[in-house]
């Protein structure tokens, strides 16, 4: 019988008893190196907040909020314009970080969570600057024993799992004590829901900001599609989306056990079976084309990191592209 190992590299995250500042650090130094850089303006961030403060007009292209229409330009011009806003130097940034149990798995370089722990350590750093706040609403699994210091358990359990909270502070201090509560939390058997997690985020009302959802996605989209597009209606969103290859397409290894680990069940799966591994690979297909048709309708930016991939790449693709979409054409 064949049996299919993850892979450990070295440059796996230790476990999360092991967790330390100093793989917090290295972790922020990787993402000053490689994203400082480009990252250059008023404000630097994954997602550049839009602002409020009036800016320049320019023409209407599709895709643009209607909500930001300058009639009085419209109206002049007889064309379709749009106003600019200048970006606000303070910002308030929330995250909401799904530390299901199925983001305790990986064949890649990297187990999912500990990219969900690295985006996180790259939005901290870039964020945390300027007077930005920064704070984070966590689920995972069963009930989290209490906490001690000054990071304490949020809400009581909602649904199936644990969600807590992590005020919104300022400054680089408070915002790596934020980064080590996030990286020790223990993931429990079960799954968040991913709905209540991101309604937390809408309770109670904030001034416009930035919300950022780093999950799987693997909950069935009706769970927390509603919740995300109501946050959009205030704030600007961006969700992470973590996957790993072996969730994509099996691979031929003869019979592979496979565990649930939401659940704790064994199946054993024969994956030499071509037809198997094609109706797999077109279920997956169409559950993540799932994800990116209700992230799109919700109008969040969609960022898709892989266990097998340079995360800090992928983010400084999707930063150029976010730059490069909001400053094409001519203003005027």
């Amino acid at each position: 019988m064949a049996r299919a190992a993850a892979v450990t590299p070295p440059t796996r995250l230790p476990a999360t008893g092991d967790r330390s500042g100093a793989v917090l650090a290295r972790l922020q130094l990787m993402v000053t190196r490689k994203l400082d850089g480009l990252l250059q303006g008023d404000y630097a961030g994954l997602l550049p907040g839009p602002g409020s403060e009036a800016g320049e007009s320019r023409e209407y292209r599709p895709g643009d909020d209607v909500r930001r229409m300058d009639w009085p330009v419209t109206a002049r011009t007889t064309t379709p314009h749009v106003r600019r806003t200048v970006a606000d130097r303070e910002l308030e940034t929330w995250l909401a970080v799904d530390l299901s149990a199925s983001l305790d798995f990986g064949t890649g370089q990297w187990l999912k969570r500990d990219v969900v722990v690295a985006a996180a350590a790259a939005l901290v750093h870039l964020t945390v600057r300027g007077g930005n706040r920064i704070g984070a609403v966590v689920g995972t699994g069963a009930a989290l024993p209490a906490q001690t210091g000054r990071w304490r358990s949020g809400p009581p359990a909602t649904g199936p799992g644990t969600l807590r909270r992590l005020p919104a502070r300022a400054g680089r201090k408070e915002a790596q004590g934020l980064l080590r509560a996030i990286a020790g939390t223990e993931i429990r058997p079960g799954r968040s829901d991913l709905g209540a997690l991101v309604d937390m985020l809408n309770r109670p009302p904030r001034r416009r900001g930035v919300a950022v959802v780093i999950s799987d996605f693997l909950a069935p989209p009706q769970q927390w599609g509603r919740p995300l597009r109501k946050l959009r209606v205030r704030h600007d969103v961006l969700a992470i989306e973590v996957v790993d290859p072996r969730e994509l397409e099996l691979p031929d290894v003869g019979v592979l056990p496979v565990v649930d680990p939401e659940t704790g069940e064994l199946h054993e799966v024969q994956t030499a079976d071509p037809g198997l591994r094609r109706r797999y690979a077109d279920a997956a297909a169409a559950q993540r084309g799932a994800v990116a048709t209700e992230l799109r309708a919700a109008g969040a930016a969609h960022l898709r990191l892989r266990t097998d991939r340079d995360w800090l790449l992928d983010m400084v693709r999707f930063v150029a592209a976010q730059r490069h979409a909001r400053t094409r054409g001519t203003t005027r």
